[in-house]
């Protein structure tokens, strides 16, 4: 089975057949945000909507710079129960992230590596030219791409870092009661919905997983009610 029978499956509308195949291309070819996006589309007409914002999450967190899976990723979240208000960030924090989100990882990188080879040609440029105003105005310009090189660095590293440590996951059970300790008989502190993405605080225990949700609170649920994005 290839990506083609994959894609003629969800033409068709045999979506659990389409789901099936692209898992099996992901096994087989590694991962990428497109086969993220057509198993979360795959999902999302099943009606399977934390399965859909799974896919959509794992999508956006390899590229985040896609307008569709961004478009995709808030289409599904209007459809899940807990309706989520985002929690007021500073101002620099917001365009960080925005910025980061500009670009996927390889984009970065490359751009990363372009920038600094051009800073290392203009300052050595400057170091080499006998005019003083060549020299001059190769080093203002090489310190300007050498600076942009590690922005551009920086932004490459947060988003490796966020593939590589993911420490966020998606509620796939239909209604979650968080505990206030790792126990069934611990206090019920709230009740979350399947689609709720969650932030993990310590899963090194076996069965239980310490989460914390975006206005702060915090609490224990099963791992099984979870899915790591």
């Amino acid at each position: 089975m290839s990506l083609s029978d994959a894609d003629s499956a969800y033409i068709q509308g045999d979506y659990l057949t389409a789901i099936s195949i692209y898992k099996n291309v992901i096994e087989a070819q590694g991962v990428s945000a497109t086969l993220y996006m057509n198993l979360g589309n795959s999902y999302f007409k099943l009606d399977e909507i934390a399965q859909a914002i799974l896919w959509y999450e794992r999508a956006y967190l390899l590229d985040p710079s896609d307008p569709d899976v961004k478009f995709n990723l808030e289409l599904a979240r209007t459809k899940t129960v807990d309706k989520v208000t985002p929690k007021n960030q500073l101002f620099f924090v917001v365009w960080f992230k925005k910025l980061v989100a500009a670009l996927d990882l390889n984009t970065w990188a490359i751009l990363t590596l372009t920038l600094f080879l051009i800073a290392t040609v203009l300052l050595g440029l400057s170091v080499l030219t006998g005019k003083v105003s060549v020299r001059k105005l190769s080093f203002s310009f090489g310190v300007i791409f050498f600076v942009f090189s590690v922005l551009s660095f920086i932004f490459a590293s947060t988003q490796k870092n966020n593939i590589t440590h993911r420490d966020t996951a998606i509620i796939v059970s239909p209604s979650v009661t968080v505990k206030s300790t790792p126990s069934e008989s611990g206090t019920d502190l709230f009740i979350i919905h399947e689609g709720r993405k969650v932030d993990i605080l310590d899963n090194s225990m076996k069965e239980w997983v310490q989460i914390r949700l975006e206005d702060g609170n915090t609490g224990w649920v099963l791992q099984k009610v979870m899915e790591i994005i």
